[in-house]
């Protein structure tokens, strides 16, 4: 080990995979994916935790893979959280200032005093994201810390979960034999793995399409702007395969995986594909575009629902870096072409950014980015203190530090293979990046004149 290394591990407990990687920096701020351990789910179903021995069997496997690939013994870990259960809202807070120069306790003082809101008893507030701060009047603060002042106000992005939620997480990381250091949003933690600092800053929405949620993030001006979570994802994608075509569930993911397409325009060549017969009857073969028909709708249903969300946020005018999605759902080609038609923005596949080393190109998948995004939260806000969600005096963390990298992805298709391909079972392959920004600079000009019209059309 290096000296001064530091070691986190991140574990995203998902509906269909549950993904432990363990991670280290060193005193460059250099960051290493040391170990990496994914084991089935069957005990999630739609982010909630609905058998505790299932996952804590799955959460041991995870991480027992990705201990061995790391070398190391894990003690604790940053969890993931995510669900329908999810909710958001806008909060206000303000303070005295007796010292007259603002320091980090009245900071931390403020956003505690934040949480003072009226909750009902069966939930729990899991994150305060200071959006502004106002010192003396005067809006428009990022940093209050060592500005002269009496009276210090922020208004808040304040995300809450049930507690039965939270607590069967840390009940099922405990039994597995670990300790719970923190427990982060799901698609906050995404966005530390797949976005880049110019695109928060300038307006960019995240989709996170995992098996049983898709996460939805709007930032803008480096803050978080709104969150929700959509209980409509990847897995109804397989179970619409699975009833369209009589086939087993998964021979459905199979399919999905091997030969989908989110867009039937862009199936090329009108391929048949073969399907082993179940129990004993003949094989049957189907074309790849009646397979996309099918898949098609339900992308259409889960991107339709998150422009409903973006519209919700009051910043869909904003997003001028355009949609990133990520999550094993935006593996499927052509999922990036249909959210720029469906949302009419720019988009790209997501993958983890910020990497050095280790086995960074084994997790250059968007399936990897809640699990990337937990240890790069812990790693860059501290989170590997010990202090849990659940502690009796939980204490609002600081906001990360930028995550360096670069890479956007650019699109491809489907490969083009000539005969009737068979239905296989292979390992699933890391596929990269798949899709492209609008190469027609006229469209560009297009896009930009008429949004710039809907801006003079509100004022």
């Amino acid at each position: 080990m290096i000296e001064n290394e530091r070691i986190v591990v991140g574990v995203d407990i998902g509906t269909s995979k549950i993904c432990a990687v363990v991670a280290s920096s060193d005193d460059q701020d250099q960051i290493r994916i040391r170990g990496v351990g994914v084991a089935e789910s069957n005990g999630v179903n739609r982010g909630v935790v609905v058998n505790i021995d299932k996952t804590v069997h799955a959460i041991k496997t995870a991480v027992s893979e990705a201990e061995r690939a790391a070398g190391v013994s894990v003690e604790s870990a940053v969890v993931g959280i995510a669900g329908d259960h999810i909710q958001s809202f806008q909060s206000r807070g303000v303070i005295t200032v007796t010292g007259g120069e603002i320091d980090r306790e009245d900071v931390q003082r403020l956003l505690e005093d934040t949480r003072h809101v009226a909750m009902p008893a069966d939930r729990e507030i899991l994150h305060v994201l200071p959006q502004e701060f106002i010192v003396d009047g005067q809006d428009g603060v990022a940093d209050p810390i060592g500005m002269s002042g009496v009276r210090l106000e922020a208004n808040v992005h304040i995300i809450t979960g049930l507690v039965s939620a939270a607590k069967n997480i840390y009940r099922c990381i405990e039994k597995a034999g670990n300790r719970v250091d923190d427990i982060v949003l799901e698609p906050l933690a995404s966005s530390y793995a797949v976005l880049h600092e110019d695109e928060k800053e300038v307006g960019v929405v995240l989709i996170d399409i995992g098996g049983g949620t898709t996460d939805v993030a709007v930032f803008e001006d480096n803050t978080i702007r709104h969150t929700a979570v959509i209980a409509v994802a990847g897995d109804m994608v397989t179970h619409d395969i699975r009833k369209g075509l009589g086939v087993l569930e998964d021979q459905a993911e199979r399919l999905k995986h091997q030969f989908g397409s989110a867009l039937v325009g862009l199936v090329d060549t009108d391929q048949e594909i073969t399907i082993p017969g179940i129990g004993g009857r003949p094989d049957k073969s189907i074309s790849q575009s009646a397979l996309a028909q099918i898949i098609q709708p339900r992308i259409e249903e889960i991107l339709e629902i998150a422009a409903i969300e973006i519209k919700r946020s009051g910043y869909g005018r904003h997003l001028s870096a355009g949609v990133v999605l990520t999550g094993g759902g935006a593996l499927i080609p052509g999922t990036a072409e249909l959210a720029s038609e469906i949302l009419g923005l720019e988009a790209r596949i997501g993958r983890p950014i910020g990497l050095t080393g280790g086995l960074a190109e084994e997790v250059a998948s968007p399936k990897y980015a809640t699990g990337v995004g937990l240890v790069l939260h812990a790693l860059r806000a501290g989170s590997a203190s010990g202090a849990s969600l659940l502690a009796q005096n939980p204490q609002p963390r600081e906001a990360p530090a930028a995550i360096s990298g670069s890479g956007d992805g650019s699109i491809g298709n489907g490969d083009g293979q000539g005969g009737t391909p068979v239905l296989s079972d292979p390992e699933p392959s890391l596929v990269t990046d798949d899709v492209g920004h609008a190469d027609d600079s006229r469209g560009l000009m297009d896009r930009i004149a008429a949004r710039m019209k809907d801006w003079f059309d509100e004022l």
